[in-house]
């Protein structure tokens, strides 16, 4: 069983990864009740001095005081001379809870702060669950002590299951390269498997890197990857008003600085980095709320990546589509009717329509090798993928999704008892 109680996802890994550790960073986790008992529920993870952080969050108009709080730390630059830290809590998402909201946030990032010898602005929090409600902070706080005491290098899958909510299983990926001098090593972790749409796709996201970057090239290579990452997966369409994403490069390899995100070790750090990223939002998707499909959309041959990417999510998100792969029924009509709904420049008569390597639609009608026992067939796996060209020109966007099944209900419709 997941944390929550919930069956794990059919969709889920078979083990927690082997994740390596990150000189100058530690994990500590506790039990803090903030909701659930019997279960760790608050994670502090301490960042060494002379690190870079850099972040992305949710750009709901109705933000949590958490998110408000680390866009305006992180305003004042990414440096951290005196290290950093990030406490985190489940249970409580501190979303529109008022001024009350900024008071938990300065108590609890006050705290640490304290324990910790860090300057205010250089802690960071992070809190999902429940909105709405106060946060017992004092609770959080009640902790702190027993966190510092605990902090470990190795406790990040410790780390990755206090911070679920309803997800069924930790996530974690990792990635490893060659710098100038020695390994460039590269962890992440998340949360996420409900409310789950781009911008940034309630989903927390902690990753961590031993390369020596500058504050500001460590934002961009984060930045560039959130479009085919974290903004790219939907599992419901709704988002957030916690998600965050915070990465932290210690600058504790061996290998010498990355000054140039364009030479050969830059380009190897960025595109790692998007890997460890893409890794992540698959898994969300993976333990999408009641999922049992995992479904990659892929868009070409748009008059625009903006179209492609309509086109896509238009799919990815129809709750007709989602249901009948949920139900295993090779209904690529509802493909069509998508396609047609999105925004986005479409002609009927230009139209292919594949699952896998079967193509459904053609030219405006249905392919004449179209073989419906070969489709239905194809749709009992439990990783697919659905292919759209548009015929029109060279955008295309690729997006992943998971099936919409009466699990989905359950869990959102008890989320509070």
């Amino acid at each position: 069983m997941g944390k929550a109680g919930l069956p794990v996802s059919p969709l889920a890994p078979a083990s927690f990864p082997d994740l390596p550790v990150i000189a100058g960073i530690d994990f500590a986790s506790a039990a803090a009740g903030v909701k659930y008992q019997g279960r760790t529920d608050v994670t502090l993870i301490r960042i060494a001095p002379g690190s870079t952080v850099a972040g992305a969050f949710t750009r709901s108009s109705t933000r949590a005081a958490c998110i408000l709080d680390n866009q305006a730390k992180l305003a004042q630059g990414g440096d951290a001379p005196q290290g950093a830290a990030i406490i985190i809590n489940s249970g409580n998402a501190n979303a529109f809870t008022g001024a009350r909201g900024q008071e938990s946030v300065d108590a609890v990032t006050g705290t640490v702060a304290s324990a910790l010898d860090l300057p205010r602005g250089r802690v960071f929090s992070s809190s999902t669950g429940v909105i709405g409600e106060p946060l017992p902070h004092d609770r959080i706080v009640g902790v702190v002590g027993d966190l510092v005491a605990g902090l470990d290098p190795s406790g990040v899958a410790d780390a990755a299951r206090a911070i679920m909510t309803t997800d069924t299983f930790p996530k974690g990926a990792s990635a490893t390269i060659e710098g100038e001098g020695g390994p460039i090593r590269i962890t992440g972790i998340a949360k996420g498997s409900g409310m789950i749409a781009p911008d940034m796709a309630t989903m927390l996201v902690y990753v961590f890197t031993d390369a020596r970057v500058p504050a500001d090239l460590l934002q961009q290579a984060l930045s560039s990857g959130l479009d085919r990452t974290f903004n790219a997966i939907t599992v419901d369409s709704d988002t957030s008003t916690s998600d965050a994403l915070v990465l932290a490069a210690t600058g504790q390899s061996a290998a010498a600085p990355i000054s140039d995100l364009e030479d050969d070790v830059g380009q190897a750090f960025v595109e790692a980095l998007h890997g460890v990223m893409r890794e992540l939002a698959h898994l969300v998707v993976r333990d999408g709320e009641g999922a049992t499909k995992f479904v990659e959309v892929a868009v070409t041959g748009a008059a625009s990546e903006a179209d492609a990417r309509k086109v896509a999510m238009a799919i990815a998100n129809s709750p007709l589509v989602k249901t009948a792969i949920a139900g295993e029924d090779a209904n690529w009509g509802r493909i069509v009717a998508a396609v047609g709904k999105s925004g986005a420049e479409a002609d009927r008569d230009r139209l292919t329509i594949s699952f896998g390597d079967m193509v459904l639609a053609e030219n405006g009608w249905r392919s004449p090798i179209y073989d419906e026992a070969a489709a239905s067939a194809y749709m009992k796996n439990a990783d697919l993928k659905i292919g759209v060209d548009l015929g029109l020109g060279q955008g295309a966007r690729t997006v992943w999704t998971c099936d919409l099944t009466h699990g989905y209900i359950d869990i959102n419709a008890d989320y509070r008892s």
